[in-house]
């Protein structure tokens, strides 16, 4: 697997579908975060801390046929409205997979990220 360096060279190196979810998903994940994702472990997060990694709050991740928007206390969430479930994953974490531009509900994610990032804050000390 080729080694990224920045979210744009990550987004670009993926086949074509999976592009344009990334290239929807981002953005909206940009703007409701506050400010731009960096690669941290070879995928493009979100933290809320002042550095990559530190208290991360969702990231993404191609996987050969679907990008996993994942969040590091997704379990937390609590419930949603709608046809789109969180799955969980280990710990805290719950992803939901992303195989086309039809599975992004920007007003959806912008929630999940708002709590996310919530709950991550006040874990914050």
């Amino acid at each position: 697997m080729p080694k990224h360096t920045t979210v744009a060279e990550y987004v670009a190196a993926q086949p074509d579908g999976l592009r344009d979810v990334l290239e929807q998903l981002i953005p909206l994940v940009d703007a409701a975060m506050g400010g731009a994702g960096a690669l941290w472990h070879g995928a493009p997060t979100w933290s809320a801390g002042a550095a990559p990694g530190k208290s991360p709050v969702c990231m993404t991740k191609a996987y050969s046929s679907y990008i996993a928007f994942t969040f590091w206390r997704g379990q937390l969430l609590g419930d949603t409205k709608g046809g789109i479930q969180l799955e969980p994953g280990a710990r805290e974490m719950a992803h939901v997979k992303l195989r086309s531009l039809d599975d992004i509900d920007p007003a959806l994610f912008a929630t999940w990220i708002a709590r996310a990032k919530e709950l991550e804050t006040q874990s914050v000390v």
